[in-house]
């Protein structure tokens, strides 16, 4: 159904910048409600451009429509991966793995990455596809505790 849903995956460019913000902060919305996170929306506005500037890269998906219906950003060069977010409306579509399973393609090393303990959908992907917990510690920015979880070798 991904491969229906996500007609188009390509690098961001610069008019991208404000609907993935839009996105980001619609999609933590819903899985954190507690923390605001229209006020870190500018934050995340310097956050992207600045990864990509050290080799990061964001791989936008949208459908058949144009609609953006997610992101991955990660540094193929470390396989650290910083964000991923999915529309409300995809959610539950494959459309998160697709962008998983293209970061995974371009990147040269085995992604991880820090993931809130308290959010379990997101600690459900992960162990689906394949992620492992290695390490404990907390989100220099929220306070709340996170997971370091890497990818599984293959095999």
């Amino acid at each position: 159904m991904a491969d229906e849903l996500l007609s188009s995956l390509r690098r961001r460019t610069d008019a991208d910048l404000e609907p993935l913000a839009d996105l980001w902060v619609a999609s933590w919305r819903e899985a954190m409600p507690d923390i605001d996170f229209s006020a870190r929306r500018e934050w995340f506005c310097g956050h992207l451009p600045a990864l990509e500037a050290a080799g990061a890269m964001t791989i936008c998906g949208r459908d058949d429509g144009g609609r953006l219906l997610g992101f991955v950003t990660f540094d193929p060069a470390t396989g650290y991966l910083d964000q991923i977010a999915v529309a409300s409306e995809a959610k539950g579509s494959g459309a998160a793995a697709a962008l998983l399973r293209e970061a995974r393609r371009i990147s040269s090393k085995p992604l991880f990455l820090d993931v809130n303990q308290d959010n379990p959908r997101a600690l459900r992907f992960y162990a689906r596809e394949g992620f492992e917990t290695v390490a404990t510690g907390v989100n220099p920015h929220s306070g709340l505790k996170i997971w370091r979880l890497r990818a599984a070798p293959p095999g």
